[in-house]
């Protein structure tokens, strides 16, 4: 074992290019979020064109996360890439949303549901800033899977950017993408390795937490950082290892997203987080009932539409 992780540690090693800077988010105003009936993932696209500024797609890739940031600067950001049975349907979902590049991409941590669809990914289109966290030795994943992600970066010459607290991705007037999270370099959870992005479009902001479990939360809640945003993306599938009472208080999100698998194995999401969802008064999304999931904002309003095209084929 200590033999493969050093040998993956030299290959990982010249894809780091280290970096990072602090930016403060503005504070937003009370959101004012529309649900739109189900409709089709043309009628989304066609939406966006109409004269939205911004649409953050949680696409349904079965048990596992993916989420698109297309934002008003005309940039793609791309968090995770699903598993490896979902990655030619995100694939071809990206390309029919009319991606070429992707101006960063947020690998938040190395599990299998996360990062199983970023080969392909990278194999299919320009790629501008790659960022993914650095975990201990003893956590490098020793997977066929993950040494392939690695090899075609370095045949990519795809330099990595190490996610941790207060870098700052994007900043400009009309969007602001920083990480939160991770703010150490161990944990005993390969999950609170996860990079947590806070997006702020105008008034409105978009938090996407990864797999972040209750320490990663908790260290958040002590850092003093304003927390709030109208929009959370759920840690952990909505296992009751994340979206603790304390930090959703603390986002106080009008909306809440769920990325799981329809009839999963590990019962996500909880009735716990469900339960903690409903007594904070956020409106629940679910990627296992509801498919792909959209929000579309102009940086004042939010409107969601469901049941769009998912990446698993069904």
């Amino acid at each position: 074992m200590k033999k493969i992780s050093r040998i993956l540690a030299a290959v990982l090693a010249p894809v780091f290019l280290l970096c990072g800077c602090q930016i403060s988010l503005s504070g937003s105003t009370a959101s004012n979020i529309v649900s739109a009936p189900k409709s089709s993932k043309a009628a989304a696209a066609s939406s966006q064109a109409a004269g939205q500024k911004a649409s953050i797609w949680y696409f349904d890739v079965g048990q596992g996360d993916s989420e698109l940031l297309q934002l008003p600067n005309g940039k793609n950001v791309l968090i995770d890439a699903g598993t490896s049975e979902s990655a030619k349907g995100l694939v071809k979902l990206l390309k029919d949303l009319g991606v070429s590049k992707l101006d960063v991409v947020i690998a938040t941590h190395p599990h299998a549901d996360h990062i199983g669809g970023m080969q392909k990914v990278l194999e299919n289109f320009e790629i501008g800033q790659y960022v993914m966290p650095r975990v201990a030795d003893k956590d490098v994943p020793t997977t066929k899977l993950y040494t392939n992600l690695l090899t075609t970066m370095k045949q990519k010459n795809i330099k990595a950017t190490q996610a941790k607290a207060g870098l700052s991705l994007m900043n400009d007037s009309s969007c602001k993408i920083e990480l939160l999270a991770p703010k150490f370099a161990k944990y005993k959870e390969l999950n609170n390795y996860s990079a947590v992005a806070m997006a702020t479009i105008g008034e409105k902001k978009f938090l996407l937490t990864g797999d972040a479990e209750k320490e990663s939360e908790q260290e958040m809640l002590k850092s003093g950082t304003d927390l709030h945003a109208d929009v959370l993306k759920c840690g952990h599938h909505g296992s009751k290892t994340s979206s603790t009472v304390a930090f959703l208080k603390a986002v106080s999100p009008t909306a809440a997203v769920i990325s799981c698998g329809r009839g999963n194995d590990y019962g996500f999401p909880t009735q716990q987080t469900l339960s903690h969802l409903t007594s904070i008064g956020a409106k629940i999304y679910r990627t296992d009932e509801q498919k792909t999931i959209c929000a579309h904002t102009d940086g004042k309003t939010i409107t969601f539409e469901t049941g769009l095209a998912s990446a698993t084929g069904t």
